[in-house]
């Protein structure tokens, strides 16, 4: 039995060499989720250090330009307040509630319940609380959709994000539109939807904030990891949530559109359930024209030559990925490259990723690739 000891404290060192990669000095596990994804850091070499179109976010208003992390934080407030200002004051974020649980379904290894709480002064939401089997404390994400349903995975393939995270190891929020975009309104209004006065897209990152509310309160959640997630009308709901609410620590943002573009339909800001509020009846859905025109905000934001890329940089140093697909190709590095000089700045790096497919569905190596993403920065 001695000599059985002494043969494994011999070889394990071997064992643990065989398994692992050197990185600065330091070994890690071969496979582990960095070496999977560290490539979708790094724009393509054409795209290396080129910014488009795109105004800077590293320039204030008055024209001066940021050089130090103090200047960035004043930059920064003025970002907000810009769009704040724009799209509406957010009524005073629900810090006092808890979830409320209606109904507790046993799957797998984890419990799901079905929750609800209020994600504005007037409405209450329901969705989908998942917490996997282990008592530790446990990194949570946020997921967004058109209803709570399809993240659990009752809905349309490869949308099922909360489940597969779940499975993972994470706590997962699913949350969604179910009724308003069952009556095809799509968005938050808020008070309602004759007098809304603050921009449905901006109503919806408020929602998110009340829920990662909630959400930090549940026990076993970690508040210092919370991260969230959205396709499509959940891509833009995420990225403006995060954008705007600083407490989220990451986000994938899957095909949403990252940019103002008029020629693509699914990019559809101008839309009255986004950056486009006017009171109904509404324009008919669709690509702008000279009878069919945008209304609100959005041709407002565009007459200022205003963009997304300041949005994105709200984000420094938290990390992002764009999951890019249709509406999001590879020369989107343009606008976030701003996003990559603002970490610069402020010292950091690898914190700006973009990975591409062709359709704008999600695929399972898309997919793939964003939960190892969540892994990476949300695990301890």
């Amino acid at each position: 039995m001695l000599k059985r000891s002494y043969c494994f404290i011999i070889l394990l060192p071997v064992i643990l060499c065989l398994n692992a990669i050197e990185c600065k000095g330091q070994l890690k596990p071969a496979n582990e989720p960095w070496d999977r994804i560290s490539t979708y850091f790094s724009p393509p070499e054409m795209y290396v250090g080129r910014y488009g179109k795109y105004k800077s976010p590293l320039i204030f208003s008055n024209g001066d330009s940021v050089k130090s992390n103090e200047e960035w934080k004043k930059r920064r407030e003025e970002i907000l307040d810009f769009w704040h200002q724009q799209m509406g004051k957010w009524p005073d974020l629900l810090k006092n509630q808890e979830l409320e649980i209606i109904d507790t379904l046993y799957r797998e290894n984890f419990v799901q319940y079905r929750v609800r709480f209020y994600w504005t002064p007037n409405e209450r939401t329901e969705g989908y609380l998942l917490i996997p089997d282990g008592e530790e404390p446990k990194p949570a994400v946020i997921t967004v959709y058109y209803e709570p349903e399809t993240a659990i995975g009752n809905g349309i393939a490869l949308r099922d994000f909360a489940y597969q995270l779940t499975k993972r190891g994470f706590i997962t929020l699913s949350l969604g539109t179910k009724d308003a975009s069952e009556a095809k309104r799509y968005s938050i209004y808020y008070p309602d939807v004759d007098h809304a006065e603050v921009e449905p897209l901006s109503m919806l990152a408020y929602a998110a904030a009340n829920a990662w509310q909630v959400l930090s309160k549940v026990e076993g959640v970690d508040s210092t990891r919370i991260g969230i997630m959205g396709h499509s009308f959940g891509g833009k709901w995420a990225m403006f949530a995060s954008c705007l609410y600083e407490k989220f620590a990451c986000a994938v943002w899957s095909d949403p559109g990252i940019v103002f573009d008029e020629s693509r339909g699914d990019i559809n800001y101008w839309e009255p359930w986004y950056l486009g509020y006017h009171p109904p009846p509404w324009r008919e859905r669709g690509i702008i024209s000279n009878s069919n025109p945008a209304r609100g905000l959005y041709p407002k934001l565009i007459d200022m030559g205003v963009d997304l890329t300041d949005l994105h940089a709200l984000m420094a140093p938290r990390p992002f990925l764009v999951s890019g697909g249709s509406e999001d190709p590879p020369e989107r590095w343009l606008a976030i490259n701003h996003a990559i000089a603002v970490n610069q700045v402020l010292g950091y790096k690898n914190r700006v990723a973009m990975t591409n497919r062709p359709a704008h569905s999600p695929s399972a190596t898309s997919n793939e690739q964003a939960y190892l993403f969540f892994e990476h920065f949300l695990r301890p």
